[in-house]
């Protein structure tokens, strides 16, 4: 199979995560933190030398700041719901996914906050003086998307973070598509909160992921449980990480996240962001020799991440995605991508676009394989 299904999560990983893993279930995977014999200790190790190299990575000065979730939703709903409090207002965009927007609409519908959602230009970028337009007195939270998942715009968060630090509030940011491929350090471009996933550009396995908290946000937690760590309290505890990790946590998949964190220090960022570029480039440059063929996002590709998607007249996405799978053994995505208000700010409402999204592991050959597939399937079923 050609997967280019990799801003959905990333696929095949680094053979090391899985050794590692393996490694660890077979021999090491005991509770971590949770009892003093050996194998308890050393995978508590196990899981803070994680969370150092997962500081470094990012910039964040402080590991305990970088707090382990199950997946990238779970990080933004701890952000949004820990941060936000009634008669607040927070800015978004309609580039998000769904795990930003629900989280917001769900607060707003329930009267606890109002919601601003800033739009993008055509080719999907939004403009730092729109977000500065929109704040107001009670404003605290602007929470965006660093890549859009659709059409793969790089966001300029250093612009808007600045902005939003110069009056004195709240920057989350959701780096679902850029993480571990576009470089970010948390104090550089003035970010407050970082969700991200470890099962995408992190080539970690899937229930793995991050939120680094900064000293500036407040957050509620919002699951209590246990931490092995002041278990006679009868409140979550208040010390990081322990305040947002209740838990027992997936300590396998963690591992496995470092190491793909460790691959991506060890191949360099710059090398991998090189190449992704180049596949994107290639890969929109091929699908724009195609007949009846609609691209959206960006012709710059410094300036975009991996997802590329587009539509061909006359065929659904989803049809168009399903030979693709079955007749040519292509891996893509179809439909709303969770991201339903670009979509309607594309005019691709309700039935979406096809999405391809090519990955490290994929080759120059392979995007020219998928290129000649779409132009066989426009040729074959387009309707006239």
């Amino acid at each position: 199979m050609i997967y280019l299904d990799n801003a959905a999560t990333s696929f095949p990983k680094p053979k090391r995560v899985y050794d590692r893993m393996n490694q660890f279930l077979r021999e090491e995977a005991a509770n971590p933190g949770r009892s003093g014999h050996r194998l308890s200790v050393a995978a508590e190790a196990q899981i803070v030398q994680a969370r150092s190299v997962l500081a470094k990575f990012f910039g964040a000065p402080e590991p305990e700041r970088i707090i382990f979730t199950l997946n990238c939703t779970d990080s933004l709903n701890i952000a949004i719901k820990g941060v936000l409090r009634d008669g607040d207002h927070a800015i978004t965009t309609v580039l998000e996914h769904n795990s930003v927007l629900r989280p917001l609409n769900a607060l707003e519908i329930a009267k606890r906050i109002t919601v601003t959602k800033i739009r993008p230009n055509a080719e999907g970028f939004i403009d730092p003086k729109d977000i500065k337009k929109a704040f107001r007195k009670n404003t605290k939270l602007i929470a965006m998307t660093h890549a859009s998942n659709v059409v793969g715009a790089v966001q300029p968060i250093l612009e808007i973070g600045r902005c939003v630090r110069e009056a004195g509030l709240l920057l989350l940011v959701d780096a679902a598509q850029t993480a571990g491929v576009v470089p970010i350090d948390v104090e550089r471009d003035f970010i407050d909160l970082l969700a991200f996933p470890g099962h995408k550009s992190l080539y970690g396995p899937t229930g793995t992921c991050g939120l680094y908290v900064s000293h500036r946000a407040k957050l509620i937690p919002w699951r209590e449980g246990g931490t092995g760590f002041d278990s006679e309290s009868q409140t979550q505890p208040e010390v990081f990480p322990f305040l947002l990790e209740g838990g027992t946590p997936n300590s396998v998949g963690i591992v496995g996240l470092r190491e793909g964190v460790e691959f991506i220090v060890q191949e360099g960022i710059s090398k991998i962001q090189t190449h992704e570029r180049r596949l994107v480039k290639a890969l929109r440059e091929g699908l724009l020799g195609v007949s009846g063929l609609k691209l959206y996002g960006t012709e710059d590709v410094a300036r975009s991440a991996a997802p590329v998607s587009f539509v061909v007249e006359g065929i659904e996405p989803q049809e168009l995605s399903l030979v693709l799978d079955q007749s040519f053994q292509i891996a893509s995505r179809a439909g709303l991508h969770c991201a339903p208000l670009m979509h309607e700010a594309l005019g691709t409402f309700p039935q979406g676009s096809v999405r391809l999204s090519p990955g490290y592991f994929n080759t120059l050959d392979e995007i020219e394989q998928a290129v000649r597939a779409v132009r066989q399937i426009q040729s074959q079923m387009a309707v006239s």
